[in-house]
């Protein structure tokens, strides 16, 4: 029988871990198990090895999961090898995020019950104070689309997101909408479902219509209840859970969940005094780079200038983000071409490339991309091109990763690391204009950036409404769902340095290295340029470096 399943297995491109075996049972079925695992497991760099972890992943009732299986294959590797489990031991959490042990389904019952890992915590294999393991990184998913891929896209997040809901206490009666219609005047009722149109009434009401797989029924929320500023934070196409009570045809609603993302119990911190850095939008190649400020950031990072302070703070820089946006990219709006002193694609990466080599070696980069530069705008944004932006890819310490990503850094023999969500921000002018609450809050989009990155991790969703962004549509998941909590949420794109928390999620939106465009000057955006926040990864505590020349202030 082994030797049948190793032929079988083989013949479908996996092999089989030492450990495979032990938990089967007579009546495994491996036609169904396969079956099974590739729905999970989707097309492209697919796990290499089958081993008894994956059986919980094969569980998963998300039917397709986006994973970075080489670094996942590495982490196995090295937790075999009895030197560093914590960072396989985050793999798995991501993997299996969300899952109640009940709901778990079992292939046939074929597949006994697996114990999870233990949570021993080894040194990394290299003696190196600093890792970067990359969770979740997305590749290019080319291919036709038809309609029914919106729909299974919609319906993914509609599913994973109702979840999250349903483990709210308010909403333990949720019913289908289907079934409101059977509902008394006046009786109580719950629902969970997508916003598919938002209409203020001549009485400034808000009526929601809200759709779920089995119906659709308008919500009405009165402008003179506490619940109505909720109201008017919700956007088309997000999910979200109401209570209320059944008028006419029609729901009055009482009260308004987000998905939301729960308040951590405490903030994570390192055992060791370490930082990182986080900086965006260099656009390398136009008139308004900020060459010599940025010149004056390497010099600090490699302890060339400051005082003996800031050198010893420079000193402990292990780890620097990039969140896209590293050149100005050609033909990204109309005239930008009498805007470049770099007028070609391959230049600008290359003067951004030499820029970055300059850098200490001992720094980790992790390096996302952006609108501007040459890859598709949309999300998500798979890592830059290898031929275009060849001379990024010659940087031996740098990390490369799509928008959004999801990585781990500074995991260690006692510490879990700090889990990180990039996103470039694309979708961040659509929320700040879009949303009244926000819209009001500040004069011009810029001063509004904590308030939107706080709102879509409410929404837990980087781009909940259609119209938001550019973006290509998975079939049996949505890659912009914000499926698992960090411990950072960093971004770019407004240009303008702004540093919050939510929940004890630390919250970053980078500075720029760029002054401020026409097209900025017309759109309300007020740069913010120069400015580097460094995280002491020990205290949790944020310091602002400006690194803006007086000629430029």
């Amino acid at each position: 029988m082994k030797q049948e399943l190793v032929n079988f297995f083989l013949d479908k491109g996996y092999l089989l871990g030492p450990d495979f075996f032990a938990d089967l049972k007579e009546d495994f079925d491996k036609e169904i198990f396969i079956k099974y695992a590739e729905e999970k497991f989707g097309k492209g760099d697919n796990p290499l090895v089958l081993h008894k972890d994956l059986f919980s992943v094969v569980n998963n009732e998300r039917k397709e999961i986006s994973i970075n299986w080489i670094e996942f294959e590495k982490a196995r590797t090295l937790f075999e090898k009895k030197k560093k489990d914590v960072v396989y031991n985050t793999f798995l959490d991501v993997l299996n995020y969300g899952i109640q042990e009940d709901k778990k389904k079992k292939i046939d019952s074929m597949v006994e019950a697996l114990d999870k890992p233990s949570n021993d915590f080894l040194d990394n294999d290299n003696g190196d104070e600093s890792s970067v393991v990359i969770l979740k990184s997305y590749g290019e998913d080319s291919g036709k689309r038809e309609v029914q891929d919106f729909v299974s896209y919609f319906k993914a997040r509609y599913n994973f997101l109702r979840e999250i809901l349903q483990k709210r206490p308010e909403l333990n009666n949720v019913i289908s909408i289907s079934r409101v219609v059977n509902k008394k005047y006046n009786e109580p009722v719950s629902i969970i479902g997508i916003v598919s149109e938002k209409h203020i009434t001549k009485n400034d009401n808000i009526i929601l219509t809200i759709e779920d797989p089995t119906g659709i029924v308008k919500v009405l929320f009165n402008k003179n209840r506490e619940i109505y500023r909720y109201a008017q934070e919700t956007v088309n196409d997000e999910v979200i859970g109401i209570n209320g009570f059944l008028g006419n045809g029609i729901i009055f609603g009482n009260d308004l969940f987000f998905p939301d993302i729960p308040l951590t119990k405490e903030v994570k911190k390192s055992p060791d005094e370490t930082y990182a850095a986080f900086i965006s939008d260099l656009h390398v190649g136009s008139n308004l780079f900020l060459k010599k400020d940025f010149m004056r950031f390497i010099n600090w990072i490699n302890l060339k200038t400051g005082n003996s302070k800031q050198k010893k703070i420079a000193s402990k820089v292990k780890y620097l983000f990039i969140m896209g946006d590293l050149i100005d990219g050609v033909g990204i709006y109309p005239g930008q071409e009498d805007e470049l002193y770099l007028k070609t694609i391959e230049e600008q990466y290359a003067e951004c490339a030499k820029l970055l080599q300059m850098i200490r070696k001992d720094i980790k980069i992790i390096i996302s991309p952006g609108n501007h530069d040459t890859i598709r705008v949309a999300e998500p944004q798979p890592v830059f091109d290898k031929e275009r932006a060849k001379p990024l890819f010659e940087l031996n310490n740098a990390f490369f990763v799509s928008n959004p990503a999801f990585v781990n850094i500074h995991s260690s023999q006692s510490f879990v690391g700090f889990d990180v969500l990039i996103y470039h921000g694309y979708s961040y002018d659509f929320y700040g204009e879009s949303v009244e609450t926000i819209r009001l809050a500040r004069p011009n989009i810029s001063e509004r950036v904590d308030l939107i990155m706080k709102l879509l991790l409410q929404k837990r969703h980087l781009a909940p409404s259609h119209t938001s962004t550019l973006y290509i549509p998975y079939k049996d998941h949505d890659p912009l769902v914000v499926d698992k909590i960090p411990d950072f949420f960093i971004s770019g794109h407004i240009h303008k340095l702004s540093i919050s928390s939510y929940n004890n999620v630390t919250l970053i939106s980078g500075s720029c290295w760029q002054s401020r465009t026409d097209f900025q000057e017309r759109t309300g955006h007020s740069p913010d340029p120069s400015r580097v926040p460094l995280v002491n990864l020990k205290t949790r505590e944020i310091k602002v470096l400006n690194f803006l020349s007086e000629k430029n202030e």
